[in-house]
């Protein structure tokens, strides 16, 4: 019978993961549980591939730090006196707990805001709006009355958090002394400082870098911030605070850390379980634009921290609709159906340059993937930690 379906992506419902839980054994039964569901159950095959949440790896793990342990850490990097945070994202989940230990370490904060929108396209004023008033962010510093007097009290689209004044009054709570600039050249804080905390997730090499040939003494990111335990906190040696959650008013789930071993035993154990041969991933934030605000959902510092060697690399596929309207044009039909697949069928190398694949999507495994598990699961209430995707890696030859 000739195959009728294609890539399958499923959520899988799990019990709460606690602190302390052992998420391999966690994940295993509850891929296999649901496996065998009477009604939604399905076959383990070769090639499956088992996505996992960093929300319940981390929690597992137990990677957690407390506003007073953030503090501890900026302040003996910084000495706690006068410091500058640069571009952090608007964010309550992402980046509010974090300010908040930030401003309990030092005496007083430079935050300095891109606009008009975040690193990850959360709005603070429209780009039309900028444009009407002739303004250059790249150029142009703005203070808060003067940001106030061209923008007035603005909300988030979402949220309808005015985040100036929320962060403001973040910093302030922490009884720390706040002066708010808006502007994307980060070289502007040097009028204020020479201290500072480049706080955006993927522009952070470069804001670094210029804070450093403006002549900053101490310069850090968020990566810098818990890469180390600080009195027996959680830590993340490669990424610091870079993708971490708020877990309470006063504490954070870092992203997780050395799980190499947990995705490696998840694919031993599924093996041995069912003798099929699986994918398996920690994923986090996908990357994909919002059409209508403009939010990119890519918050965390990488998709997938940690992967199964068979997720390496890159698709490597030919346009089915370039073969159609080109190399087969003249046929249709069966005659059409049977010359695409074996051209699928004949693909040798790479196909990098190969006009027949120009129109796929030119991105790493792992981030197509993390990108349709983090769709699929959602952030809500769903409830599925974990998702299972069948025949990501087949295509229209496979029988």
């Amino acid at each position: 019978m000739v195959r009728l379906v294609g890539t399958v992506s499923r959520g899988i419902r799990c019990p709460i993961v606690r602190e302390g839980d052992d998420i391999v054994a966690f994940v295993t039964d509850a891929v296999l549980k649901a496996a065998k569901d009477p009604e939604w159950g399905f076959k383990v095959r070769d090639n499956d591939i088992i996505a996992v949440t960093e929300a319940v790896v981390g929690r597992a793990q137990g990677n957690y730090a407390t506003i007073d342990e953030i503090a501890a850490d900026v302040k003996a990097k910084t000495g706690g006196e006068t410091i500058g945070v640069l571009f952090p994202i608007l964010s309550r989940n992402r980046f509010a707990i974090c300010l908040k230990g930030i401003a309990k370490g030092v005496k007083k904060i430079i935050l300095q805001l891109s606009y008009p929108s975040d690193e990850v396209g959360n709005q603070l004023v429209s780009q039309e709006e900028v444009d009407a008033l002739g303004l250059n962010p790249f150029t142009d510093i703005l203070n808060s009355e003067e940001y106030r007097a061209k923008f007035g009290y603005k909300t988030h689209a979402f949220t309808g958090v005015d985040y100036v004044a929320y962060y403001q009054q973040l910093i302030q709570d922490m009884g720390t002394e706040v002066e708010i600039i808006f502007g994307n050249d980060p070289r502007a804080i040097a009028k204020y400082t020479d201290v500072a905390i480049a706080a955006d997730i993927h522009t952070a090499p470069r804001t670094k870098k210029m804070l450093k040939d403006a002549g900053l003494k101490v310069v850090l990111g968020l990566d810098d911030i818990l890469s180390a335990s600080v009195n027996g906190s959680g830590y993340n040696k490669d990424y610091g605070l870079l993708g971490s959650n708020k877990a309470t008013e006063e504490k954070v789930k870092l992203f997780p850390r050395d799980a190499q071993d947990v995705v490696d035993q998840i694919q031993k154990n599924i093996y041995e379980a069912t003798g099929k041969h699986v994918e398996v991933m920690v994923y986090g934030d996908g990357g994909f634009k919002d059409p209508v605000c403009g939010i990119w959902e890519f918050a965390d510092p990488v998709v997938s921290p940690f992967y199964t060697a068979g997720l390496d690399g890159t698709p490597n596929e030919l346009k089915i609709k370039y073969l159609a309207d080109n190399d087969f044009k003249a046929l249709s039909g069966d005659a059409l159906k049977n010359a695409i697949a074996e051209k699928i069928k004949a693909k040798q190398g790479s196909l990098v340059g190969n006009m027949a694949s120009q129109g796929t999507t030119p991105r790493r495994l792992t981030d197509l993937i993390g990108s349709l598990s983090d769709l699929t699961s959602g952030s809500g209430d769903k409830g599925t930690p974990v998702v299972y995707i069948q025949g990501y890696f087949d295509n229209y030859a496979t029988e």
